[in-house]
């Protein structure tokens, strides 16, 4: 069943297109992700969808019962109410029918309405109407979905009493999506609906949006999370909009292919159009052939001349790199604590230790103290108790996911050059160029940018460092999925050490070599990256389990589990690199053979041929591409053959 249709939706802001032409058909039970470059119109066509804006042209069409909630990005309930009262309002309507109903059967006990028997059946009749149409509607278990809502987005332990006014701006947003899935929409449209939630929250929320029984559209940066949940994937660029079947990765595999095929079939059309031409042009005059030339002329009229297949478009490009090297131990932590004024300790007991080449992500549910701790060990927080201690050579480059350095006035040029000032302008241009401010973009001020435009800022300042010790505190926030991708591969290049907090688990399986898992009184470590903390967690809950319910004690089987069970993951690990490196390769040795093909193509040009500069250029260029080629596709086979 179709529950909502977008006919030719038009958008401008002042003069500029922002949509042009959108179509969108949601039934009952799509999953839709909708995509897209910072700035590209998604939260507006949300807006537009939700009626909060109106389009400048098209047709929105849907049934009149169909519902729709809405969670914008930064919505927060803003009430008096305390957290129980405020989600029971979503339910006014079944605790009316509930007075209704208890009124109704104080009306069935009264003496007098047994004397009258049709007037008591048309009560017992309306009673019973109306029972089955508050079973219907969930009246007996509305209590318990709000319970398990909460318990769900992280209040469990909250007192229901608690009043929405002392929570955090965060907690308010957990709290607007609960009352928002509360209410059960026909069509559920979530703008960014994984901010401000921690990795368990994320688990549940994607279970329960596998399961929820009606349309959802999302726009969200956790490729992760996407991967989970949708199928299909609606793509805004240029304004305009293309639809793919699958989830997030699918959607990527997907539109390679149509570009590769697109880009065949325009080049095939262009040999052929030069044929043509090329015909027309050396027989139109003679007389003896000036038929088919004039036949020829008119079957190119004819043609539907194609475009160019658009490719992406334009990316951040830069890398991280480093002056010097550091020595073996990067950070020692010993015995750490870290508490705000003269309250409690939030952390202690924190000790781990960080060698050159780390890439360490730090986790932990929100509020634990993950910020604090890297704030502790730069001393941005005094630690109340234990040490911090840096090893020879190291230089700390650190990213704040407040970015409370990035409030000033300054223009975006000079909030880069006044800290490089003996840098010539020209190239800190073309470093903020790389970082997709270019032209005007570099003289905005630095207040009114964007939260994507202030973290690519951000970073570039980072990379200006050149630190081999990066400390990275959510530098995925505010990026989009094609930025987060450029600061993966990277982060992955750094020749530096990392240690990092992030929710976004696909960031996080990608450059992490270890998870450090932070508790309030200790700190444990995981040899791998996300997925393998998933399962090495699982692992040791069985476990535990197990130690708990045998009758005799197994300590030494459990050891020697645990044993098989590290080597076993170490394993797992190896083979993941493998994959990974093999892919890689292939990239590489696509793109190689790509150079050398084009390379021999220009070969074959006279024009080119009769160059013997540009001849020996590119003859270079293939002999160095064909002993790279070699060497990988060596390396290529070994690591084939290790699957064997």
């Amino acid at each position: 069943m179709i529950v909502l249709q977008l006919n030719q939706i038009t958008k401008y802001f002042g003069s500029e297109p922002i949509l042009s032409n959108i179509k969108l058909e949601v039934q009952s039970k799509d999953r839709i992700a909708l995509v897209g470059r910072n700035g590209a119109g998604k939260s507006t066509l949300l807006k537009i969808i939700a009626g909060i804006h109106s389009q400048d042209s098209g047709e929105i069409i849907k049934p009149k019962d169909v519902t729709i909630g809405y969670l914008a990005q930064h919505t927060g309930l803003e009430t008096k109410l305390s957290i129980y009262e405020e989600l029971l309002t979503v339910f006014d309507h079944l605790k009316q029918q509930e007075k209704q109903l208890r009124q109704m059967e104080e009306q069935m006990g009264e003496p007098a309405l047994f004397e009258d028997q049709t007037r008591y059946n048309r009560v017992l009749k309306e009673y019973d109407l109306l029972q089955e149409q508050f079973k219907q509607q969930g009246g007996y278990q509305y209590e318990s979905d709000i319970r398990s809502i909460l318990h769900g987005l992280g209040f469990a332990n909250f007192d229901p009493a608690t009043p929405i006014s002392s929570l955090s701006g965060g907690q308010k947003t957990r709290l607007a999506l609960g009352k928002l899935l509360l209410s059960k929409p026909n069509i559920l449209i979530l703008d960014e609906p994984t901010n401000h939630l921690d990795m368990d929250t994320l688990s549940w929320l994607e279970q329960y949006l596998t399961s929820y029984p009606g349309a959802i559209l999302i726009v969200s940066h956790d490729r992760y999370f996407l991967d989970k949940v949708v199928n299909q994937v609606y793509e805004l660029s240029r304004t305009t909009m293309f639809k793919y079947h699958g989830n997030y990765s699918q959607y990527l595999v997907k539109k390679a292919e149509n570009y590769e095929r697109e880009l065949k079939q325009f080049e095939k059309q262009q040999e052929e159009v030069a044929k043509l031409k090329d015909f027309i042009q050396r027989n139109i005059a003679r007389a003896s052939t000036t038929k088919r030339a004039q036949s020829r002329r008119k079957q190119l009229d004819r043609m539907t001349l194609m475009d160019r297949p658009a490719g992406d478009e334009k990316s951040a490009s830069f890398h991280f790199d480093i002056t010097r090297q550091s020595g073996n131990i990067v950070l020692k932590v010993e015995d750490l604590a870290i508490s705000y004024e003269k309250e409690e300790p939030t952390i202690r007991n924190i000790s781990f230790t960080l060698n050159r080449e780390d890439s360490i992500a730090l986790i932990g549910p929100n509020g634990i103290g993950k910020s604090s701790l890297l704030k502790g060990i730069i001393n941005k927080i005094s630690p109340s108790n234990g040490t911090v201690q840096f090893g020879s050579n190291v230089t700390i480059g650190y990213y704040d996911q407040e970015q409370a350095n990035l409030k000033s006035n300054k223009r975006v040029l000079n909030e880069l050059w006044d800290d490089y000032p003996h840098v010539p302008e020209k190239e800190i241009r073309t470093v903020l160029g790389n970082f997709l401010f270019s032209g005007d973009d570099v003289l905005k001020e630095v207040s009114s940018l964007s939260g994507g435009e202030k973290a690519r800022l951000a970073l570039s300042k980072l990379m200006m460092q050149k630190a081999n010790f990066l400390i990275l505190d959510e530098p995925t926030n505010h990026l989009d999925l094609d930025s987060k991708e450029i600061l993966e591969n990277a982060l992955i290049d750094y020749p530096g050490t990392i240690l990092f907090v992030s929710h976004d688990r696909y960031f996080i399986n990608r450059i992490a070599s270890k998870v450090l898992e932070l508790e309030s009184t200790s700190i444990t470590e995981y040899l791998g990256d996300y997925d393998y903390f998933l399962e090495k967690k699982e692992m040791l809950a069985e476990l535990e389990e197990l130690e708990k319910s045998s009758t005799v004690p197994a300590k030494e089987t459990v050891k020697e589990e645990k044993r098989s069970f590290e080597e076993e993951k170490e394993l797992k690990r190896i083979e993941r690199q493998r994959k990974r490196r093999i892919e890689e390769i292939e990239k590489e040795i696509a793109s190689l053979e790509e150079i050398i093909s084009s390379n021999e193509e220009k070969l074959c040009d006279p024009d080119i041929y009769q160059d013997h500069e540009v001849v020996q250029q590119l003859n270079n260029e293939n002999q160095q591409a064909n002993e790279e080629l070699e060497k990988l596709m060596v390396e290529w086979e070994q690591l084939l053959e290790q699957a064997d």
